[in-house]
Parts: structure tokens; C-alpha cells; sequence
């Protein structure tokens, strides 16, 4: 990889790697740390990429498989209390509430949310990229909007998903 066409993709998609990151960890630092790591494997990768699609599509499995180690990490269970959230320093005031609802679900709930509606994957897409069918997207999607309008409208949950 040259230094050229590193700094180009780590500049047009440096952000949405962070993005993922973010809502798949709900930790800013973990986040950050992700980001990172992806952006290194990225420099150290001889692989030749076809398009930036193809570009984009490799990152954003590595920021996933990424993720999934730091989750499955054994440190992680015992340092970290449940609630640790951090909020997002730049969350527009109009949008906090969705935001904060979105936050609240689960992470497999709140990444397939995340790059269906803000980062306009399809669901072919998402299934690829998280390694699943394209039904357990459907359904996670599904599942989180119950979740966002039961949480957004104030009612008590009637199903408890797994």
C-alpha cells in the first residue's frame, strides 16, 4: 500500500470507522482504540483493492471483527460496569433523545441501526459485513424499532428480546 492511498482512504473513511466503532462499543476510548488498530492493519495490508467500495467494504469488516475481539476480550467483562456509556461530544440537541434511545439498545440492535439508517447500508450489505444472514438483520432491525418506539413514546416494554 503506498503511503498515498492510505492517507486517502484513512481521510474518506477514518470517520465511519470511528462511527462503527462507537456504536458497536458505546465507549469513545474503545472506540478510538479500534479506529485505530483498523487503520494499522489497513497500512500493513498488501491487498489490492479492486475500487473504494471494495476499500470500504474491507474496512468496515475489519472495524467489526475488531470489535467483536475487543468485546470477547475476558479484561473487559470485569472492568467495565454495564451502564458505561460515553456520550458523543458532538450529538446534535434535536436529536439527543433519539440518539440516547439509540445508545440504550443492545450492541448488536444499535450497529445494525446505525449503518442502515445513518450510514445507508443495505441489509445484503450489513449481513455481509457482520458475517450473519440477511433475516437476522431484518429481525434486529425490527427489534430495535420496537425498542426505539416503545423507549421514544414512554411505554413499558410488552417483550423482552434476548
Amino acid at each position: 500500500m503506498t503511503a498515498e492511498m492510505f492517507e486517502r482512504l484513512a481521510r474518506a473513511y477514518g470517520d465511519n470507522l470511528f462511527r462503527v466503532a462507537y456504536h458497536a462499543l458505546g465507549r469513545r476510548a474503545d472506540a478510538e482504540d479500534v479506529s485505530q488498530t483498523v487503520l494499522l492493519k489497513l497500512y500493513q495490508t498488501d491487498k489490492p483493492f479492486v475500487s473504494d467500495d471494495h476499500a470500504k467494504h474491507w474496512l468496515l469488516r475489519v472495524t467489526v471483527n475488531e470489535c467483536r475481539r475487543l468485546l470477547r476480550a475476558p479484561w473487559r467483562t470485569r472492568t467495565l460496569p454495564l451502564e458505561d456509556h460515553d456520550g458523543p461530544a458532538d450529538a446534535p440537541d434535536d436529536h439527543s433523545d433519539v440518539l440516547s434511545a439509540v445508545m440504550a439498545l443492545e450492541a448488536k440492535y444499535r450497529l445494525c441501526v446505525y449503518l442502515y439508517y445513518y450510514e445507508g447500508y443495505s441489509v445484503k450489505e450489513i449481513a455481509k459485513a457482520l458475517g450473519t444472514k440477511e433475516s437476522t438483520v431484518q429481525t434486529r432491525l425490527a427489534r430495535a424499532r420496537e425498542k426505539l418506539r416503545q423507549a421514544l413514546s414512554g411505554e413499558e416494554e410488552a417483550k423482552d428480546y434476548v
